[in-house]
């Protein structure tokens, strides 16, 4: 049976480009890509023409995230499977997939309403990847654009529809919050990063808690924080880190109100035959705290 190998791009619906790409560019150091002035932006993470799409409009919330079937018999395979398991799949006509950059995609739906495109063939950038803001390069080889963390009221029903297309369960966390508030959280994969998506049934105005873009070299976290901190923009967590992926992070808080978390050092699952999934009691080994709140002058 077929199944995706990455999630290969991810899509948000903006309302402020230029301010998207001081935080992107500038700040983390994506680089950019295709534009349409006051209409959408590209950002680029490696040797694909994107990973990331900005497109204008008014809910600063995700739109769609692309998933990399591997073959065209492999998405065959997805679409057929879906279909019977009482999904609409609708094949994207050549305008969608030229506006994708890929050969082929479907479209359809998870039970949350996220978008989820199926593709094969996302195009490669002539130029090579360079980024002036990082001294290393960012993490897609082994693992796609990055990992995606979805709020969601039914988790179980989330999950399914999930393992139905290749993910597997990586472990669970489990922690009280706040009195009465417990993030029950499942993380998943479909290669060797740790995790591709997460889920957890907990309150959010965004269809996004947040997305995870990974660099080689934790030098370049610290000093994508520092630029944060420099350029007045908000952290909405510390510099921290996760005891199941171990990944060295800090959280942004993005234009549009999700965050984005920014790491390195994040856990590889080589082997699934060996792989024991656990429960672990705490998101956070340390760090990763709220900013402390403004001090007042006397």
């Amino acid at each position: 049976m077929g199944q995706v190998t990455e999630l290969g791009y991810i899509g948000f619906e903006v309302s402020d480009l230029a301010a998207w790409e001081r935080f992107a560019v500038d700040v983390l150091g994506l680089v950019p890509g295709a534009r349409e002035a006051g209409r959408s932006l590209a950002l680029r993470l490696d040797d694909r023409v994107h990973r990331m799409l900005l497109e204008h409009g008014p809910a600063d919330d995700l739109a769609f995230i692309g998933f990399d079937c591997g073959s065209a018999a492999s998405l065959d395979e997805l679409r057929a499977a879906l279909a019977a398991a009482g999904h609409t799949v609708v094949e994207g006509d050549a305008s969608l997939a030229a506006r994708r950059r890929v050969d082929r995609l479907a479209v359809t739906h998870d039970p949350a309403g996220n978008r989820v495109e199926l593709y094969v063939g996302l195009a490669r950038e002539a130029a090579p990847f360079s980024s002036p803001r990082l001294r290393s390069h960012f993490v897609t080889d082994a693992g796609g654009a990055g990992h995606a963390f979805l709020p969601t009221e039914d988790r179980a029903t989330l999950l399914a529809f999930y393992q139905a297309i290749g993910f597997r369960i990586s472990d669970y966390i489990r922690q009280e919050v706040a009195p009465g508030m417990v993030v029950d959280a499942v993380f998943t994969h479909c290669n060797p990063r740790h995790h591709t998506l997460a889920f957890a049934a907990l309150p959010s105005p965004k269809r996004i808690h947040h997305f995870m873009i990974e660099v080689a070299d934790s030098v370049d976290v610290g000093q994508a924080h520092d630029r944060m901190q420099a350029a007045g923009m908000p952290l909405a967590l510390s510099l921290g880190a996760h005891p199941n992926d171990h990944m060295f992070s800090f959280y942004a808080l993005t234009p549009s109100g999700f965050c984005l978390e920014f790491g390195a050092g994040g856990r590889l699952i080589e082997d699934d035959a060996r792989w024991e999934v656990v429960t672990y009691d705490c998101l956070s080994t340390w760090g990763h705290k709220p900013p402390a709140p403004a001090q007042s002058a006397a």
